[in-house]
């Protein structure tokens, strides 16, 4: 059947997507596989190593101290973060919660703040002089008064700080899954004498688990990608002992404060390579749900 467009339409549609795409995406990251199998020396001096790069990884200490903390960042926002969200989730979706539209606003405002704003605000509360110790010593005055927080606990100030930013985005997401829960399954384990928590495992968890696995994806990827909310908060730095070192903060100071792009590359494939696995698992969790 004849539309009544030329068959080249189509084409001339997509062109400008592809355009970007190719631009933007595809040509970048060929480069960027191609300047993982060299060393550089600044953007005009490289030389071929091939696989020289990724055996370099295996040896990093540094590298491995980014995958730690970065792993430790990731666990604080799955298990802490995460369940702090469903519970709001569950809270604020309660029909006898007065207020429940301006509260959920409120808990998801801070997600609509720059990263960087929220790095320079955690960064005046968390310091000797900020608001966390002036209130903990007017509380208890036998604590010291110029705690250095971002010294002695700089992965936990990180988590807090994320947690303020993201544990209302995630429990949007959880809100509306549980306005996919069945009623009438709830009322019904209900009446069979099943109290709040075992309606809530047999009845909550089955409805709501693959949002919870995409979540935990989402969070999983947030984390790996940390960069402006630990380099801003622990001043352009790794904090003490590269404590807050993460694999984003690593790959930028290899590629462009030593300009090595070919080493920095190689921690890119790395990272995506991980980020996949991720993705992956996620994706199988998911199509077990579904069967």
């Amino acid at each position: 059947m004849n539309s009544g467009y030329p068959r080249w339409a189509p084409y001339v549609l997509i062109a400008p997507f592809l355009a970007v795409f190719v631009t933007f995406m595809a040509y970048p990251m060929l480069y960027s596989l191609v300047l993982a199998v060299q060393q550089t020396y600044g953007p005009k001096a490289s030389r071929f190593v091939f696989l020289d790069n990724f055996a370099y990884l295996l040896t990093d200490p540094l590298f491995w101290r980014a995958v730690r903390n970065t792993f430790v960042f990731a666990a604080g926002s799955v298990l802490i973060q995460l369940p702090l969200s469903l519970g709001l989730a569950m809270l604020l979706n309660h029909n006898k919660v007065k207020g429940r539209i301006f509260f959920r606003l409120i808990f998801f405002s801070p997600a609509l703040v720059g990263t960087v704003f929220i790095a320079v605000m955690f960064g005046l509360m968390f310091s000797r002089d900020g608001l966390i110790n002036f209130s903990l010593h007017g509380l208890f005055s036998v604590f010291d008064p110029e705690f250095p927080w971002l010294e002695r606990f700089v992965m936990g100030s990180l988590i807090l700080a994320a947690l303020w930013q993201f544990v209302g985005f995630n429990m949007i997401y959880f809100l509306a899954a549980l306005q996919n829960v069945s009623k009438e399954l709830s009322e019904a384990a209900m009446v069979d004498g099943a109290g709040p928590w075992p309606r809530f495992m047999n009845v909550t968890v089955p409805a709501i688990r693959p949002i919870a696995s995409f979540v935990v994806l989402l969070s999983l990827i947030g984390s790996f990608q940390l960069f402006e909310l630990a380099w801003v908060l622990l001043n352009n730095s790794g904090g003490p002992d590269d404590q807050g070192l993460t694999v984003v903060m690593y790959l930028y100071q290899k590629g462009f404060i030593s300009f090595d792009l070919g080493y920095a590359s190689a921690i890119g494939w790395v990272l995506a390579a991980l980020l996949m696995v991720f993705a992956v698992i996620q994706r199988r969790v998911s199509l077990m749900d579904e069967d």
